[in-house]
């Protein structure tokens, strides 16, 4: 063997590795690119849907895109908005889909025609904020800097199954009272009713406990932070069947099975 055979072979070895390397990135640059243009059609149909005024964000989970588009069945797609209105007083509202096992051709999901396609489970939500908590509680009494929390002074008891449609809240804010600042704390519970969220404050705590007239303040906070907010209908016509509490705001959810795209 002559040194330049010896020289020969690694230079054909790496070649070999940058040539498996290009069509790789290649194959994984139109599997994105497939996968771009399902998203794409996908958002223009959700888009329709919602009645939204711009595209949903659509995101086709998994990797890679092309297995799951030659078997006609996409694991996860995920969709959500953001600023979306319901009526006068909710503005904030973000709304998210998960659609797990979409049933559809790639022809058929490339050209946007969803007619036949099938999904094997929905989960939907729509998340309040506390800027729309706000807005409602100012028809009381202007409140500002409106937090939500979850309440955390009680436990759930150890293999005690909690209630999905009832969690424990935390609400605080400034309000003004005899023309002065005070800042609130109340306690009570978030209920799930008829598809509604309704908020039940059982506990108020002040900042100024020498204020004059405390128990008409306490009931005037009460009444403030005690109503029911209709978050709408959720995505795909899901039937709410949990609230949660989290930082910030509301979340309603629910999850309905064996339903078309197009529904």
């Amino acid at each position: 063997m002559t040194a330049t055979e010896t020289k020969r072979r690694p230079t054909r070895g790496r070649k070999l590795i940058i040539a498996a390397l290009v069509v790789g990135g290649l194959l994984v640059a139109a599997d994105f690119g497939l996968a771009a243009a399902g998203e794409y059609q996908v958002a223009q149909k959700m888009r329709d849907k919602f009645q939204l005024s711009e595209d949903p964000s659509v995101r086709i989970n998994g990797f890679p895109f092309i297995t799951q588009a030659l078997a006609g069945d996409y694991r996860d797609v995920e969709i959500s908005a953001s600023g979306v209105p319901v009526a006068d007083q909710l503005r904030d509202l973000e709304i998210r889909a998960n659609l797990y096992h979409v049933r559809i051709g790639l022809s058929d999901l490339l050209s946007g025609n969803t007619r036949d396609a099938k999904i094997d489970q929905v989960r939907g939500s729509v998340k309040i904020q506390a800027a729309d908590l706000n807005r409602l509680v100012d028809q009381v009494t202007p409140f500002s800097d409106m937090a939500i929390e979850p309440d955390r002074r009680t436990e759930q008891p150890a293999g005690r199954q909690a209630d999905p449609t009832r969690a424990a809240v935390k609400l605080s804010g400034t309000t003004t009272v005899a023309s002065r600042q005070i800042r609130i704390a109340a306690y009570g519970t978030v209920s799930l009713v008829n598809g509604q969220v309704a908020i039940a404050i059982n506990d108020v705590e002040l900042d100024d406990t020498a204020l004059a007239g405390l128990d008409a303040v306490l009931g005037v906070v009460r009444e403030a932070l005690s109503v029911t907010i209709d978050p709408g209908v959720l995505p795909f016509t899901v039937t709410p069947t949990a609230v949660k509490v989290e930082s910030g705001a509301f979340t309603v959810e629910g999850t309905i099975r064996d339903i078309p795209l197009d529904r």
